[in-house]
């Protein structure tokens, strides 16, 4: 059975897969309902191992995801086949890589970032070097997107990136703390805030992702434009429902 899509946008180089997966198709029942992709959250693990498999048919996978274990940090891991293998290891069976992000050089590699409301940004290379970045306002100043430029090991000029859904400044209300996480790297990051009638900001974090990459010197980067917390139909959203699935962006060769 096939399950919808959003399919990026953008200037992949040739042999460049990427997806981005909406809520509906799966077998989760409410409140994960219905194509949950995480196994942290509560639902029926068989509901969610019958979602990847749907998953894998609709995109015609090579291999299994490489699902991480996401902390909200700036951990990168190297994935050397479709087995798992990492930094020249072979992977204990069932653990997932504890990290936020994760590179590629080989082809058949699926690399994926859970996200409902955090911002997942992709990365390729013309020589089809592949990189996934979990990008919630805790990994983005910490320097997660920084972090898995460098673990390419490509010139930043030769990238090109795309943002996907995550939650949009029109309802991703946040304290000081945030603001001043970001303006201690970049004062410039003032820009992707703006002060609400209750004294606290609203943050544009696809604005602050587009400019460290340019900081990085990245400039061709699409996407951004969807709000996961304004579009209950197709997205899941953590900071709208607390209780949800998560969606996936992936990217193959």
């Amino acid at each position: 059975m096939s399950v919808p899509i959003l399919e990026p946008q953008w200037a992949a180089p040739r042999g460049v897969r990427a997806a981005f997966s909406l809520r509906s198709g799966g077998t989760s029942t409410p409140p994960w309902d219905s194509l949950n992709l995480g196994v942290h959250v509560g639902d029926d693990p068989a509901a969610v191992a019958e979602n990847r498999r749907r998953l894998r048919h609709t995109l015609g996978l090579p291999s299994e995801p490489i699902w991480l274990d996401q902390v909200h940090g700036t951990a990168v891991v190297h994935i050397d086949s479709a087995t798992g293998r990492q930094n020249g290891r072979e992977s204990p069976p069932g653990v997932r890589p504890r990290a936020d992000a994760a590179v590629t050089r080989e082809r058949g590699v699926v690399l994926a970032i859970q996200v409902a409301d955090c911002l997942p940004v992709l990365l390729a290379s013309p020589e089809s070097v592949l990189g996934a970045a979990h990008a919630g306002w805790r990994g983005l100043a910490a320097g997660v997107i920084d972090a898995t430029v460098a673990a390419m090991q490509v010139p930043p000029s030769q990238l090109v990136a795309w943002l996907g859904p995550c939650i949009g400044p029109a309802h991703f209300k946040v304290g000081d703390e945030v603001r001043a996480a970001f303006l201690a790297a970049d004062p410039a990051a003032a820009a992707a805030f703006e002060v609400n009638a209750q004294g606290r900001w609203q943050c544009d974090l696809p604005q602050l992702a587009r400019a460290r990459l340019r900081a990085l010197g990245i400039t061709q980067v699409a996407g951004g434009e969807w709000c996961t917390a304004a579009d209950p139909v197709r997205f899941y959203s953590h900071r709208r429902d607390q209780r949800t699935g998560r969606m996936a962006a992936l990217i193959w060769c």
